[in-house]
């Protein structure tokens, strides 16, 4: 299942990306879809959350069946820097206050757990050509 949603989720990305018009907002349905994919039927990403103390992350991910909340998730558009979001005011008041944050750029995920930085990973990079090829 996850490869599968995986797959989808760089192919809706790479469609989005290619009408070249597309900015961060865009590219929210496909995140979704794949947050709730990967936590199989159990958790549900809701897309601009009520505001919290700490600011308006972009998704707060719950478990569907008791709205627990599980984490956060703060996106920017494809081509943000995120060593410079990193050390943005908005990024330390959210490290400072939610224990389990994810920063996207769609592409490359950050999870931070207690103010950390935990994991890292890239699901795929632009080519030349602008075409997606996934990361192993």
């Amino acid at each position: 299942m996850g490869d599968e949603a995986v797959k989808a989720y760089l192919h809706a990305v790479e469609q989005e990306h290619r009408t070249g018009k597309a900015r961060e907002h865009a590219y929210r349905p496909a995140l979704k879809a794949l947050v709730e994919a990967l936590g199989g039927g159990e958790v549900q990403a809701v897309n601009e959350p009520a505001r919290v103390e700490c600011g308006a992350p972009d998704f707060i991910v719950e478990r569907k069946d008791r709205g627990i909340p599980l984490g956060y998730i703060e996106a920017k558009d494809i081509d943000e820097n995120l060593d410079h979001v990193e050390r943005s005011d908005q990024l330390s008041r959210y490290l400072g206050a939610l224990d389990n944050l994810v920063l996207t750029d769609y592409l490359e995920f950050r999870r931070y757990s207690g103010g950390e930085l935990r994991q890292s990973l890239r699901t795929a990079r632009f080519d030349a050509r602008g075409k997606l090829k996934p990361e192993p």
